[in-house]
């Protein structure tokens, strides 16, 4: 599912743009990759501006998007450990990131051992992401993934039995990589909910009009 784009502001956005100003600024073009799967490194990429997109991908093309990182979030620290980069990582839009070293994270962390539990945190938060994801490509259908993404893209307060807009814009084939399945299975899929009177696309926004079916 994807990741929140603008967390709240707390103890642990404080720190991450702290720790953000001691990096280097780097700014990316969409589409450019970042990091890639299997190579090493030893740097977090902190979001400054814009987004980033971690996912796997095959030889033939085919995509899974593992999330989607905005402003005062990052990646990279799966790899801090020394061991292969475990996945590709690029720009969704142009983006400012700052590029921390490990040994600047490492000097934080000794400076302030209270955000040591915010990394162990978000590993465990990331792992569970992982193990729910390998679940639902395993046991459940094409439509039950695509029914848990969208509710996951709207706003978690409102009102489910009202009309809610995605959080974001999002293609046919963004959805057909975070659901890894092929993008005309997605726009198939969306037609119906649509001929249904489930959703409607207001200006390449999709909105959800009533609650989706459990099944179809």
């Amino acid at each position: 599912m994807p990741a929140r784009l603008l967390p709240n502001p707390d103890a642990s956005s404080t720190h991450i743009a702290a720790l953000g100003r001691l990096g280097v600024q780097r700014r990316y073009r969409r589409g450019a990759l970042l990091i890639q799967e299997g190579d090493t490194g030893d740097s977090i990429y902190i979001v400054l501006e814009g987004r980033l997109r971690a996912f796997l991908g095959d030889e033939s093309g085919k995509e899974l998007t593992l999330g989607v990182y905005g402003p005062l979030e990052y990646v990279g620290e799966m790899s801090l450990d020394g061991g292969p980069r475990s996945a590709h990582v690029e720009a969704v839009e142009t983006s400012l990131c700052a590029v921390v070293s490990r040994e600047i994270l490492q000097r934080y962390i000794a400076e302030h051992p209270d955000f040591a539990f915010e990394i162990m945190g978000r590993l465990i938060r990331r792992a569970r992401l992982a193990t729910e994801s390998a679940r639902s490509v395993a046991l459940i259908d094409v439509y039950g993934r695509l029914v848990l993404l969208l509710n996951a893209t709207t706003d978690p307060d409102a009102d489910p039995n009202s009309q809610r807009r995605l959080l974001q814009r999002m293609t046919h084939q963004q959805i057909s990589q975070h659901l890894a399945c092929s993008r005309e299975m997605v726009s198939r899929l969306l037609k119906d909910l649509e001929t249904g009177g489930f959703i409607e696309v207001r200006d390449r926004w999709i909105w959800l009009l009533k609650p989706l079916p459990a099944r179809w």
